[in-house]
């Protein structure tokens, strides 16, 4: 007996320390906004944007001249030797000779055969595409975040079900003591009751793990370094969801998985107008304006030289046959925008099927909850007259321990049912891309 005191005051102080910690309410509202500014995986989404967001600036379109400046200066001393036509020879050591250059230089394609254009087209689609890769990395840490939002609601509530049915279980033995003390039943049936007390209290104590196991994975999606302590909303409210034709549409609109493969798919269209690019010649405009000065030794004929002007000048460039490499490339790009046809198709038929399956295990889910609704019902009314009974001698204890199982086990069918129907129902608007524009 001194042994089970002992757990029973365990299970107490765990519950009154759970209790006191999980005071503060984190609504489901707060916790998204908590996510949206904190979460790791959102952050580096948001960064990715900016970086295509910069990648599309004109400033890295090639449309733009490139101008250059340089400037340079040149030292020589060498000893020299003339032999003149009239055979005089003539010495020089330590000849100098000095250098000096400055030039501004600007360089502009006028034609590339087009690539510069569709390659401008490629950085703008990237851009939406990485919006369309933020997005879905938004849509996915959503569901992250609820999910286990969720499932602390769920376990929750189950704990608040395992709690009732400890304390049922400590009357019933505090009753099973009486009585034997008093010579009204075996000691089987005390025995039988410190079992169930035990087998309750431990099923607590392993829930309460599962529950602080949740807690810290939420943490880490809400991006918080320090663990916080809280309660959730076990409040749940179903959307009014249209029918199936409705939906398939909306996710054959808006599905972010569809939307990224159009965006790749136009991406490998402009690709194949790139590498067509290198059939065709190219214009270059080059101009500079430079100064030069030199000072001679008396070797040269002139002492000195100083020189500045302008020079300009176009060329043309054609690759007539670069050994077929340009054809390759083209043919390659081709075969590329042709697989994204092909999974495109495959995404569509995809996205149908999945679709359909969990709008199904939806209504199915929606129709077991209302079922499982009366199950509780019935599961209370027939534990409150077997209750009755029991105080009255006229139910064992086994079957009042059954009627108590049965009503434990359809609350919390109940509960599992809930909060899966739910999260069916986020799935469902993830498929549709309404996730972000839904109310949970």
């Amino acid at each position: 007996m001194m042994k089970n005191n002992t757990i029973y005051a365990i299970i107490l102080i765990a519950s009154l320390s759970f209790q006191a910690k999980a005071q503060r309410l984190l609504t489901k509202k707060e916790a998204l906004k908590i996510t949206l500014e904190n979460n790791y995986g959102i952050k580096i989404a948001n960064n990715n944007i900016v970086i295509a967001n910069n990648n599309k600036n004109v400033l890295n379109s090639k449309y733009l001249p490139t101008v250059s400046a340089s400037t340079g200066t040149n030292f020589r001393r060498d000893n020299q030797e003339f032999t003149r036509q009239n055979g005089d020879i003539t010495k020089i050591d330590g000849a100098v000779t000095k250098s000096y250059n400055a030039s501004v230089n600007l360089s502009y394609t006028i034609f590339d055969g087009l690539g510069r254009k569709y390659n401008y087209k490629v950085l703008k689609e990237t851009f939406n595409l990485s919006e369309l890769q933020a997005k879905e990395t938004i849509e996915n840490t959503y569901l992250q975040l609820f999910t286990l939002y969720f499932q602390i609601a769920r376990l929750s509530e189950n704990n608040n079900n395992l709690r009732e049915a400890l304390h049922i279980s400590k009357q019933r033995l505090e009753r099973a003591k009486y009585k034997h003390q008093y010579g009204q039943s075996t000691k089987l049936e005390l025995l039988n009751a410190e079992v169930d007390v035990n087998n309750d209290s431990i099923a607590i104590i392993n829930s309460k793990q599962q529950y602080l196991n949740a807690k810290r994975s939420l943490n880490i999606v809400l991006g918080q370094q320090e663990e916080i302590n809280y309660d959730v909303e076990t409040e749940v409210t179903f959307n009014q969801l249209l029918n199936f034709d409705t939906l398939l549409n909306k996710a054959k609109a808006a599905n972010v998985l569809l939307k990224k493969t159009e965006k790749n798919l136009a991406i490998s269209e402009f690709n194949i107008k790139i590498n067509r690019a290198g059939y065709l010649p190219k214009i270059g405009l080059t101009t500079s304006y430079g100064w030069n000065k030199s000072i001679n030794p008396s070797s040269s004929f002139l002492a000195q030289l100083n020189a500045n002007g302008l020079n300009a000048g176009l060329n043309l460039t054609w690759s007539i046959f670069d050994g077929g490499s340009t054809k390759t490339r083209v043919d390659n790009s081709k075969i590329a925008f042709e697989n994204q046809q092909i999974l495109l198709q495959q995404q569509n038929e995809t996205l149908e099927n999945d679709l359909k399956n969990t709008w199904s295990l939806y209504n199915n889910n929606l129709f077991v909850l209302k079922a499982q609704e009366k199950n509780v019902v019935s599961s209370q009314n027939n534990f409150d007259r077997t209750k009755e009974r029991y105080n009255l001698g006229q139910v064992t204890s086994i079957e009042f321990r059954q009627a108590q199982i049965n009503l434990l086990n359809s609350k919390t069918a109940y509960n599992n049912t809930k909060y899966d129907a739910k999260l069916i129902e986020l799935e469902l608007l993830l498929l549709t891309g309404d996730l972000l524009n839904t109310k949970i």
